[in-house]
């Protein structure tokens, strides 16, 4: 577990030793199969699978890269732009989004496995039937890690978690827990699985209410609620950017003056959560069918 956080070498290393991926994956079946998902070892196991997904996508061996991006080669090249902030238009992101995976394999070996649909429904599970806070923060975040980034990897895994594992329940359960660091990677991976236009019904329809409940009233009281707060601003942003239903959804669940309170504070500390609920209500505001519900 320890090994497993020491970088992209040790990642490396440790995803190509034969085996190791197999075992943890094998130990955590067991568990799961013998109504333990309280076990210390399977903690241990499904934080080195988390650490072990981290920048999974950017760092894979270059014949799994070749053969996940083989149907992108009709894409540009001029339109990989890295990061959050790329200048990919609206027709290459959908064209992206709907780029499949290649066909799952039946028995997944090694790193095939850290994104296979069997270790998906593993995290599910043990997000809804562990109670060791670190074992549903690892993994949620190892969904987190398999959901970030823009590729097709991405996407299929959100497609997985939302749409062929019915994984929302499980993940909106997390959202009300009182550990903040569960509550906060729940809300990051909901952010990720968010940016796919094609689950933004299902996830609004889901987990909206929710994530409106858990706006602070007043302003965020540390830095983790502020780096939660703001994750739940850009994530609502996301689900009613383009859709009026999801902010009339917003509307109807009282989420408006909470925004406009986190919104309006200035201080340093709390400037991230700030300036998200801002650039959401700015967003709400382009529905321009609901100004006269706004002003009501």
């Amino acid at each position: 577990r320890n090994m497993s956080s020491a970088g992209p070498e040790g990642r490396k290393k440790m995803r190509e030793c034969n085996g190791l991926i197999d075992s943890l994956v094998y130990y955590i079946q067991g568990t799961i199969a013998d109504h333990e998902p309280n076990d210390k070892a399977t903690e241990n196991c499904v934080c080195i699978l988390h650490n072990l997904s981290y920048q999974l996508e950017i760092e894979l061996p270059e014949s799994y890269a070749q053969s996940i991006y083989m149907q992108r080669r009709n894409i540009s090249s001029n339109d990989k732009t890295p990061g959050c902030f790329g200048t990919r238009s609206r027709k290459v992101k959908e064209k992206q989004q709907d780029t499949p995976l290649p066909e799952e394999k039946s028995n997944p070996r090694g790193v095939e496995s850290l994104w296979h649909s069997t270790l998906i429904r593993i995290y599910l599970s043990l997000i809804a039937k562990s109670t060791r806070n670190y074992t549903q923060e690892a993994s949620l975040g190892a969904l987190q890690n398999l959901t970030a980034g823009t590729g097709p990897m991405p996407f299929a895994v959100a497609r997985t978690v939302v749409q062929k594992a019915n994984g929302l329940p499980n993940i909106r359960t997390m959202l009300h827990v009182s550990h903040p660091t569960v509550k906060k990677t729940a809300v990051s991976l909901l952010r990720n699985l968010s940016r796919n236009t094609s689950l933004q019904s299902d996830i609004a329809r889901e987990v909206l209410p929710d994530l409106v409940s858990i706006l602070p009233e007043s302003l965020p009281a540390s830095d983790i609620v502020c780096e939660t707060t703001a994750s739940i601003c850009y994530t609502l942003f996301n689900l009613t950017q383009s859709s009026s239903h999801n902010a009339r959804l917003l509307l109807s669940a009282d989420g408006l003056p909470k925004i406009i309170t986190i919104s309006m504070n200035d201080c340093n500390m709390f400037s991230k959560a700030s300036r998200a609920a801002s650039v959401l209500l700015y967003s709400l505001w382009s529905h321009t069918d609901l100004h006269s519900a706004y002003k009501k």
